[in-house]
């Protein structure tokens, strides 16, 4: 079948490498943003002196915004076009870095969520536009390439959000006393993030992205297409794939949300050690992407997806059974693991669905609320049972995503018009 064969073709379609280049460096936008918030993680617990439970919803808030606004950013995108879209969606992560402020301020934890969740509707919808638009610059068949390429850049923004935190946000908070001291720390990094949005959004508006409406692969239908009426719940590929979505985001900001309090029960004191461990797992994402659209044009992207899930699986595992400095690095290396999950899962998800393909994306970003439920829930057993028994979560999560790239990515049925 295609969707298993080997990747190869042009990376784009002619006339849009420059446009691909323009919204592969949004990526760094999302990936740093996103995992600068999972700082907030030990950061809150710190200043409302929470468990591990409550100190997720960080991580809760975040994501649910994808649940809520990934849809709607559907339909904006249908009316206003994908360049708009994601110039609407950093003017939004404005509003929400600038919320951090009072809530520093009043040292409200709703309001510090309150913050949080705008920021995660920016990202949302940025998200929702980017990934399909990505996919849809060039030949279907080099699309897991593509966005493996652009998911790099998400990486090295992720690497470098750990680092920021650890420098300018948990830098000398075990030292301070009083909650307002500590949660003051985050106005300022929040305000100059704040002001290079802004100045994003505007480059981003002033800048040449043609639109994307039809392609050798994609070709929207029109009103009335029957193939319009099909539900997308009828193809199964792509709903394993939701699935696999929501699993995967949900280890992966699992995993990085709990790791310095986890790194701490392994004998590490320094808060800033620990975050730099945890750019090290993001960079390990970084270092798989660029290594991944190597050998995506070698393994098929179903075969590579299964083969890491199993390596992550055996990693996770081997973390919950040891200690010390071995459990700390199985769990940094299984970032190098996670790196081509996210848009090889997405690629299969939505290969062969034609006109369909905005539904199927939108089903799958609906399922990035897995980064809201799941780091929860590990959050909440950890408390229980501790962290080392609470990744039997993340096993089982890897163990599907292991599952979906050796046989549910398989499509039963595509679109064919």
């Amino acid at each position: 079948m295609a969707a298993e064969s080997k990747h190869s073709g042009a990376l784009t379609s002619p006339g849009f490498v420059i446009p691909f280049i323009t919204v592969t460096a949004l990526f760094f936008v999302f990936g740093f943003i996103t995992n600068l918030n999972m700082a907030l993680v030990p950061h809150l617990r710190n200043v409302f002196t929470l468990p591990y439970g409550l100190a997720m919803l960080a991580e809760t808030a975040f994501f649910l915004a994808y649940f809520v606004f990934s849809a709607p950013t559907s339909r904006l995108i249908e009316a206003i076009g994908y360049k708009k879209t994601m110039v609407v969606s950093l003017f939004i992560q404005v509003v929400g870095c600038l919320l951090f402020v009072p809530a520093a301020k009043m040292v409200s934890f709703p309001l510090f969520l309150t913050a949080v969740f705008v920021v995660g509707a920016g990202i949302t919808a940025l998200q929702t536009a980017a990934n399909p638009y990505v996919s849809i610059l060039g030949p279907e068949s080099t699309a897991p390439i593509r966005l493996t390429l652009a998911q790099a850049l998400n990486s090295l923004g992720g690497t470098l959000a750990p680092l920021v935190a650890g420098a300018f946000i948990l830098k000398g908070t075990s030292t301070m006393h009083s909650p307002a001291e500590i949660a003051n720390t985050v106005r300022g990094p929040y305000i100059a993030l704040a002001a290079a949005l802004l100045i994003l959004g505007l480059a981003v508006a002033v800048s040449h992205l043609p639109p994307v409406t039809t392609t050798q692969e994609f070709r929207p239908g029109k009103e009335g297409d029957e193939l319009l009426k099909r539900s997308i719940w009828s193809y199964r590929h792509t709903v394993l794939g939701a699935l696999g979505i929501f699993l995967y985001v949900g280890v992966e900001v699992g995993l990085a949300s709990i790791a310095v309090n986890y790194f701490k029960t392994q004998g590490m004191s320094s808060l800033e050690t620990a975050s730099f461990l945890v750019s090290l797992y993001w960079g390990g994402a970084l270092v798989g992407r660029l290594l991944g659209a190597g050998i995506l044009t070698k393994v098929n992207s179903g075969k590579l997806v299964s083969i890491f899930g199993f390596v992550a699986a055996a990693l996770i595992t081997t973390s919950m059974f040891t200690s010390g400095d071995v459990a700390i690095w199985t769990l940094v290396l299984c970032g190098f693991f996670n790196s081509i999950m996210f848009p090889n899962i997405f690629t299969l998800g939505i290969f062969g669905l034609g006109p369909m393909t905005s539904k199927g994306s939108g089903l799958i970003m609906t399922a990035v609320v897995g980064g809201a439920l799941i780091p929860w829930a590990l959050g909440a057993l950890a408390d229980r049972v501790g962290i080392q028994h609470a990744f039997v979560i993340p096993l089982i999560c890897y163990l599907y995503i292991a599952f979906y790239g050796f046989w549910g990515s398989r499509p039963t049925r595509t679109v064919t018009a």
